[in-house]
């Protein structure tokens, strides 16, 4: 093992987003323009061996969990693939992936087969009119159809739903949204509405908080707080009565900076060290150039070592991220 990855603040790294493409078959309003984005071309995204070599680079300095993300990964082929080769990568124990579940349906089987054991399952609402208005797509029942399949292997857990809570939109659905938890093998998890839609309409009256949410579920079913990892984006919260559970990550309005353990590598092979952060650090070039596993961990490194203290959400002199969520890596 190498020395731990950390950043001048003295947080350990040890989580990376590796998004795999930045195409997605969605175009849901708070990551993607309805239309006009410019797809990376295929010789400008990682390849499988390249991502390959950065997971092995960061899991000798204790990066030990990879989520994949996109865009939407699942619309690159043989992701299975990737699966194989980074379960099989020394020092990296928690492989994880993000998907909006339309192909679930064929690909939950061979991700299980290939090593995959935790997913995340983008969904933002129960309702067919609604999902379709949110993600400007018609395929609720695809991604009901794939987290059933996903059901299917007992390997795969824990199965994760994602919404994205929104203020004039999701309230009608919390409770749904809870019953949902309480009925399925899925832990329903809300995420507070962030200023990364392509549309830069963001405003912070529209955050529907997770205090929030909790709250309306309370007047309905009781929840009991649930202990959770100190650098976990995410507060866990089970029903009362044993029947499930719920999770709130709420990065606007109680921020966990002070804690984060993550970094982001974009599908054409940019260093974030910080979802809000436009800066970058170009590891393509270097991959493709034939610097030594030295020579990149020495780039990660400088690179961490830049990493900000906090988002600075809401607070004067904020800028907007100069890319959407798509193109950054969910």
């Amino acid at each position: 093992m190498r020395p731990p990855l950390v950043d001048s603040f003295d947080r350990r790294i040890e989580s990376v987003r590796v998004s795999v493409t930045d195409r997605c078959n969605f175009r849901c309003k708070y990551c993607m323009p309805a239309e006009g984005l410019q797809w990376l071309q295929r010789t400008e995204v990682l390849t499988f061996e390249e991502i390959e070599r950065l997971a092995t680079i960061l899991a000798a300095m204790g990066v030990f969990h990879v989520r994949l993300t996109g865009g939407e990964p699942l619309v690159r082929r043989d992701v299975p693939d990737l699966v194989e080769r980074l379960v099989k990568v020394p020092g990296l124990t928690d492989l994880a992936l993000t998907t909006n579940g339309i192909a679930l349906r064929t690909l939950a089987g061979p991700l299980v087969d290939a090593g995959l054991r935790r997913i995340n399952v983008s969904l933002d609402s129960l309702d067919h009119s609604r999902f379709a208005e949110i993600t400007r797509r018609d395929m609720l029942d695809r991604v009901l159809e794939g987290l059933e399949e996903a059901e299917r292997y007992p390997e795969l857990r824990p199965i994760k739903v994602n919404a994205v809570a929104m203020r004039g939109f999701t309230e009608q659905e919390v409770i749904a949204f809870a019953e949902l938890a309480r009925r399925k093998p899925y832990v329903v998890r809300f995420i507070e509405f962030m200023p990364l839609d392509a549309d830069r309409t963001w405003k912070k009256a529209d955050v529907l908080t997770g205090a929030e949410i909790r709250a309306m579920i309370e007047t309905v079913y009781p929840l009991v707080r649930l202990d959770a990892p100190a650098s976990s984006t995410a507060e866990r919260w089970g029903f009362a009565d044993g029947t499930g559970e719920m999770g709130f990550i709420n990065p606007v309005s109680e921020p966990f900076c002070s804690s984060c353990d993550r970094i982001r590598i974009t599908a054409e092979g940019a260093l974030r060290t910080c979802l809000f952060a436009n800066e970058e650090t170009d590891l393509r070039t270097p991959l493709r150039s034939g610097a030594s596993d030295l020579e990149l961990e020495q780039i990660i490194r400088a690179a961490v070592l830049n990493k900000r203290m906090k988002h600075e959400i809401g607070e004067p002199g904020f800028v907007h991220s100069t890319k959407s969520m798509s193109q950054i890596g969910g």
